[in-house]
């Protein structure tokens, strides 16, 4: 027994399920907030697909430029969908729980997106740098090879930071 061992008595409780507080309790507002944080999740999704698709379609697009902003564009997608489902579907749901794994994995995938978001941002000012500081050597510098590799460095960074975060997050007592 703990009491006569000398050692103090704790007390432990954990929980697997968060409660989503929301912005809002009146109705009215709402539904105006559900219309527009919709209408920008909308416009957000649609704008960056279409720009996704914009480059990968035309082919004078295909420089490193436009690669770089189209991954950073599919990331800003990810990172919307990574967090405004959940939050639209408890404008109006009376259960408004989330699990601890739900939180976790919403956590992971918008690290992974806001991660690999910086990565590509580094690739692209090194892309500029080269573009204004070395125009004569640009094509030899900056080779749709080196771009590959830079856009999969940006990705496998993306992956793995996100694990180390969520990694301690587990370790931690809710």
């Amino acid at each position: 027994s703990a009491k006569k061992s000398g050692m103090p008595v704790a007390n432990h409780s954990s929980t697997n399920e968060f409660i989503l507080m929301g912005l809002t309790e009146n109705s009215d507002l709402k539904a105006l907030l559900f219309v527009v944080f919709s209408a920008i999740y909308l416009v957000t999704i649609v704008g960056n697909l279409g720009l996704v698709a914009l480059i990968y379609t035309e082919r004078r697009l295909h420089t490193p430029m436009y690669i770089f902003l189209g991954n950073l564009a599919l990331m800003d997608s990810c990172c919307s969908c990574a967090i405004n489902p959940k939050m639209l579907q408890n404008f109006f749901s009376e259960d408004r729980r989330i699990s601890l794994y739900e939180c976790m994995a919403q956590f992971y995938f918008f690290c992974f997106a806001e991660t690999t978001d910086c990565f590509l941002l580094a690739a692209m000012a090194y892309d500029r740098y080269v573009a204004i500081c070395r125009p004569l050597q640009y094509h030899t510098l900056m080779s749709k090879k080196l771009c590959i590799q830079m856009t999969a460095g940006a990705y496998i960074a993306g992956i793995l930071h996100p694990m180390v975060e969520v990694g301690l997050l587990f370790r931690l007592v809710f």
